[in-house]
C-alpha cells in the first residue's frame, strides 16, 4: 500500500513537473508574442492628428453646375461641290465690269480698340479657378443599425489637411459591443488624395485590439497582410475613398448627374480591388438639423465578396459633397445606418507653440 502510494506520488510529481514546463513554455511564447506586437506598435505608430480648432459651422453653397455639352461640329462641304462653287464666282468676277475707285475712310482708332479687345482671349474663359480644398471639417453621426438585433451609437469623421497633407480619421463607436477606428494620412494632389498610410484598429467586447496598416508607397502597396502589389493610378484607402469622391464631384460636376459611374481602386486590409458607385437621383433627405437635398451614390455590389463591407453614400451638393448619410452593410440583417445630427464644423489651423 505505501509503495503503491510512493509510485504514484513520484509519477503524480513528474506530471506535474512537465505540465508545469509546457504551461511555463505556453506562457513565454503568448509573453512574447505579445510584448513583439507592443513593440512593434510603439515602434510604428499611426501619426499624430493634425492640430486643428473647429470654429464655426459650414454655409450652404451652390456647386459649380456641370459644363455644358460641346456646340455640334458644322458639317464640312463636299469637296466637288465647293470646288464648283468657286469655279462660278471666279468666272462671275472675271465677267462683271470693273466697279469705279471708291475713297478709304482713314480707320477709326475707336474701332480698331474694339475689335482687338474682342479677339483677346478673356483669361477666366481660358483658364478654371484653381481648385480650393475644403477647410478641416469636422462631421457627427447618430449611428443606428442591426448585428444581431438592434444597434445604437454615434460616429466622427475629421477631414484635416496642412499645406499638402492630409488626414481622414473615422470612429464608429457601438457601446459596449465595439469600436473601430480608421486613419487615412497622405498628400494633396493633381489627382485628389494620394494615401500614403492606412491604420485600422478594432475593439470587440471580450477580444484583444486588433491593429492592421496599409503602406502606399510610389509604386508598391503593402497590405495588412504582408503582400505586396503594384499600386493601381489613383488608388485610395477604405477612409480617403469619402473626400476622394467629394473631389470629384467638384472638380468634375458631371459625374454627380444621375445616371453617372465613378470608378475607384482600393486598397483594403487585406486585398486590392476596383470599386464602381451608380450616382442615382438626387431629392430631400430628412436630417436631425433639418432637410437637405442630396445625390444617392450605390455601389454596385457584384464588386464585393460574400460577407464584405459596402458602403451605399449620400453626398449634398450644398455641403461640398460631402456625404450626409452613410449606410455600411454586410448583407440584409447586418448593417449600420449613420446620419449626420449637426451641421458640418469647419477649422483654422493652430497657431504654432498653442
Amino acid at each position: 500500500m505505501t509503495t503503491w502510494a510512493l509510485r504514484f506520488g513520484s509519477g503524480g510529481r513528474r506530471l506535474a513537473l512537465v505540465a508545469l514546463t509546457v504551461l511555463v513554455s505556453l506562457v513565454h511564447l503568448g509573453a512574447g508574442q505579445w510584448v513583439s506586437a507592443s513593440l512593434e506598435q510603439h515602434r510604428d505608430p499611426p501619426p499624430a492628428a493634425i492640430d486643428v480648432r473647429f470654429i464655426q459651422e459650414m454655409a450652404l453653397t451652390e456647386p459649380p453646375p456641370p459644363a455644358p455639352p460641346p456646340p455640334p461640329r458644322r458639317p464640312r462641304p463636299q469637296p466637288v461641290v465647293a470646288a464648283q462653287a468657286a469655279a462660278s464666282a471666279v468666272a462671275e468676277a472675271a465677267s462683271a465690269p470693273e466697279p469705279p475707285p471708291v475713297a478709304q475712310a482713314p480707320p477709326d482708332p475707336l474701332d480698331d480698340a474694339a475689335s482687338a479687345v474682342a479677339e483677346a482671349p478673356s483669361p477666366a474663359a481660358s483658364a478654371p479657378p484653381p481648385f480650393a480644398w475644403p477647410p478641416s471639417t469636422q462631421l457627427l453621426y447618430a449611428l443606428e443599425g442591426s448585428y444581431r438585433g438592434p444597434i445604437v451609437g454615434e460616429a466622427q469623421v475629421d477631414w484635416l489637411r496642412e499645406g499638402e497633407r492630409y488626414q481622414v480619421r473615422l470612429e464608429v463607436r457601438v457601446p459596449p459591443l465595439f469600436k473601430r477606428r480608421m486613419l487615412s494620412d497622405g498628400l494633396l494632389g493633381e489627382q485628389g488624395l494620394a494615401p500614403q498610410r492606412f491604420d485600422q484598429e478594432t475593439e470587440v467586447a471580450m477580444s484583444a485590439t486588433r491593429r492592421e496598416t496599409v503602406r502606399l508607397d510610389q509604386d508598391m502597396v503593402q497590405l495588412a497582410n504582408g503582400r505586396a502589389e503594384a499600386r493601381p493610378p489613383g488608388v485610395q484607402d477604405v477612409a480617403s475613398q469619402f473626400v476622394q469622391m467629394t473631389w470629384l464631384f467638384l472638380t468634375r460636376p458631371e459625374l454627380a448627374q444621375t445616371g453617372a459611374t465613378v470608378e475607384l481602386p482600393l486598397a483594403l486590409p487585406r486585398r486590392l480591388g476596383r470599386w464602381t458607385y451608380q450616382v442615382q437621383e438626387r431629392g430631400p433627405i430628412d436630417l436631425p438639423f433639418g432637410q437637405i437635398d442630396a445625390v444617392h451614390v450605390v455601389p454596385q455590389r457584384e464588386n464585393a465578396k460574400p460577407g464584405e463591407l459596402t458602403v451605399e453614400l449620400w453626398v449634398a451638393p450644398g455641403l461640398l459633397y460631402l456625404p450626409v448619410r452613410i449606410v455600411i452593410r454586410q448583407d440584409v440583417d447586418n448593417y449600420l445606418d449613420l446620419r449626420l445630427k449637426t451641421a458640418p464644423r469647419i477649422a483654422e489651423l493652430a497657431a504654432p507653440g498653442s
